[in-house]
């Protein structure tokens, strides 16, 4: 399910990656980013253009299987972090994206790790790949995070497809453990513009668990604006900071945060 056509993922990989590059302009490089301990900003920056190369690559040869990192041009961008040349690299990506995405149908036949196995994954995919690693860089430089309403909500029904998808597909994951009928988790953004249903139901049930837009009582509920619900939900926020309120039985939610996953 998704809201968004394909030609509009499209545009946004482009878009993404140009206010990654605005976000990134000035920052510390080299600053650890702590949402994602592991990586520099730097890092994260070269991860992030690399997973768009790489998808870029898939479409463009319409793989039929997945494609080596080693075999797609420069994925892991330039050496050091001279900021000229991050830029530069970043702005190359987009220009490769688009150039080779809406050259293809959201229905074209493409290899994926999930569903479905079509362009239109790819676009989707990168569009909140990029988005979420924004927010993350935006957290390590202490800048202001903004992302449309409408690519928001589009973040969270695919995070929900993928966790879902990933209960079903592999049962070692920690995915498979949100099972259990009679409890749901219910998702309200509070300043969700006029005609964009930015709430949703998670209704977990003995073989896992399901979900749906629609304001409904659940055993608990994360509430507040639709970005930090967002932010929240993917784990980029605490729910103890202030932006969120938590109704309800809270420790289901911790459960669900704790679990979901793709890999």
């Amino acid at each position: 399910m998704t809201t968004m056509d394909y030609d509009r993922h499209c545009a946004e990989v482009a878009d993404q990656l140009g206010l990654l590059r605005a976000t990134l302009a000035g920052a510390d490089l080299s600053a650890t980013v702590p949402t994602c301990p592991d990586w520099t900003l730097g890092e994260l920056a070269r991860h992030t253009g690399g997973a768009v190369r790489w998808a870029e690559r898939l479409v463009g040869t319409r793989a039929t299987g997945v494609v080596a990192e080693d075999e797609v041009p420069d994925i892991r961008g330039p050496e050091g972090d001279d900021p000229a040349a991050l830029d530069a690299w970043l702005a190359e990506t987009a220009e490769l994206a688009m150039k080779t995405l809406p050259g293809a149908r959201a229905d074209t036949a493409v290899w994926s790790w999930a569903e479905p196995q079509n362009a239109g994954f790819w676009a989707r995919r990168m569009t909140h790949e990029v988005a979420i690693h924004r927010a993350d860089a935006a957290i390590a430089a202490g800048v202001p995070y903004e992302v449309a309403a409408d690519v928001a909500a589009d973040a969270i029904d695919e995070w929900l497809d993928i966790v879902r998808y990933v209960q079903r597909a592999d049962p070692e994951d920690s995915a498979a453990e949100l099972r259990g009928a009679g409890r749901s988790i219910h998702l309200h953004a509070t300043d969700a513009p006029a005609g964009l249903n930015a709430e949703w139901v998670i209704e977990f049930g003995e073989d896992g668990f399901s979900w749906r837009r629609g304001h409904e009582k659940a055993t608990v509920a994360l509430r507040g604006p639709l970005t930090e619900v967002l932010l929240a939900f993917y784990r980029r926020r605490s729910l103890d900071g202030g932006a969120v309120e938590v109704l309800g039985e809270r420790g289901l939610l911790e459960f669900w945060l704790e679990r979901a996953s793709f890999g």
